[in-house]
């Protein structure tokens, strides 16, 4: 029986998660949640199903809320504390990282600092962080696993594999649902057209993120961190049928594909069940069904937002972590009709031009650069949104 603590258990990854974690109650037991505290029912209901006994919310008025929906034998925290408190419940052998923006990082960070295996859904820990959270795993034997499904398929293809016999790693993107626009089409989208994914169904942040292709930037950051590679050797390509998840190619000039269908419960399950694998008879990949496999290189012209992350990586120091805090503000300005959206990488673009290059030493210094991308944006936002 593996122990389970779910950080954004009402999010669309967390939803997922619980399905799992509960159909295969044989082999999960969850302990633990958090979640932003926007679906407090929802959150209810799940803490119900389970029978955990330890629950956070984002604020303390959310808190009692839930308090009002729960028996007295839940007990309810909030906050960062509340988070770490969920993490590092006793008992608990994975956290699953799902919370979206920089407030997972904390307790992903004490969780992994703790022992504990961590399966990383949470784009920010690595990106804000990178360097120490492996770090940190290193120092305690805790295993950071991950769940996109681009990083998942790439740690199924390396299994074993040495780093030398490796050439490059090669992401995968639909395009979203831009692929093939250029710039002067580009202009005038709006928010609802951004969050209409052709392939997955995902959450608003990281559907903008897709558009924009910041998505794949921030996976190659994560790439970078998670397998030891120098960004010069990770690629990107478009792939619009999402079948192909990641591919490595070898030294030797051959190449190695993972296939599967546009189901986040596959990554998600094989990080539940490492090192096995559960049986998911609905997502099956159909090979006879396929009319074809493309690949294109992306237009980095009309989607300048991919170059923008790999110039914060080979950057280093706090430029990520500029990246990531820019980001999140602009994507937010532009869902709310602030900005426009190829002003989303302008604005990113400013935050790096104006940060103080520096290292990152500790999780603290992580959150003030953090903090001062995201004033900064919101400042840039107020003078320059949607006015050129």
């Amino acid at each position: 029986m593996k122990n389970l603590a779910i950080l954004g258990s009402t999010g669309s990854i967390g939803e997922s998660t619980f399905d799992i974690a509960t159909r295969f109650s044989d082999r999960f037991s969850v302990l633990a949640l958090a979640a932003g505290g926007f679906r407090l029912e929802r959150l209810a209901e799940q803490v119900r199903a389970c029978g955990a006994k330890l629950v956070a919310v984002h604020q303390e008025d959310q808190a009692e809320r839930l308090r009002s929906l729960l028996d007295d034998q839940v007990e309810v925290c909030w906050g960062t504390e509340g988070l770490v408190r969920v993490a590092g419940a006793p008992g608990v052998d994975l956290v699953i990282s799902a919370i979206v923006g920089a407030a997972g990082l904390i307790p992903t960070y004490t969780a992994l600092l703790e022992g504990r295996d961590v399966a990383v859904a949470n784009k920010e820990t690595l990106v804000v962080a990178g360097e120490l959270v492996i770090e940190a795993a290193r120092k305690t034997g805790a295993r950071v696993l991950p769940v996109d499904s681009e990083h998942s398929a790439l740690f199924q293809l390396l299994q074993g594999r040495k780093s030398e016999e490796i050439r490059s790693l090669i992401l995968t993107a639909s395009g979203g649902p831009f692929r093939g626009w250029k710039t002067d089409k580009l202009e005038n989208v709006a928010a609802r057209e951004a969050l209409v994914h052709p392939n997955w169904s995902m959450g608003p942040k990281i559907t903008v993120d897709s558009a924009t292709l910041m998505n794949k930037g921030l996976e190659v950051i994560e790439a970078h961190w998670l397998f030891g590679v120098p960004s010069h050797r990770i690629r990107v390509t478009i792939h619009p049928q999402s079948v192909v998840h990641s591919i490595v190619e070898f030294v030797d000039g051959s190449m190695m594909a993972q296939l599967g269908v546009a189901d986040m419960r596959v990554p998600i399950s094989y990080a539940l069940g490492y090192p096995e694998r559960l049986p998911m008879e609905e997502s099956k990949l159909d090979l006879w069904a396929l009319k074809a496999l493309t690949f294109e290189p992306p237009d980095r012209e009309a989607f300048p937002c991919l170059d923008l992350a790999y110039r914060a990586i080979e950057g280093g120091g706090n430029a990520p972590a500029v990246l990531s805090g820019a980001n999140e503000v602009a994507v937010e300005a532009f869902l709310a009709g602030q900005i426009r959206f190829l002003q989303i990488a302008e604005a990113v673009a400013a935050a790096l031009d104006a940060h103080d290059p520096r290292p990152i030493d500790s999780i603290h210094t992580a959150l003030e650069v953090d903090r001062w991308a995201r004033r900064f944006t919101w400042d840039w936002v107020a003078r320059w949104g949607r006015r050129n």
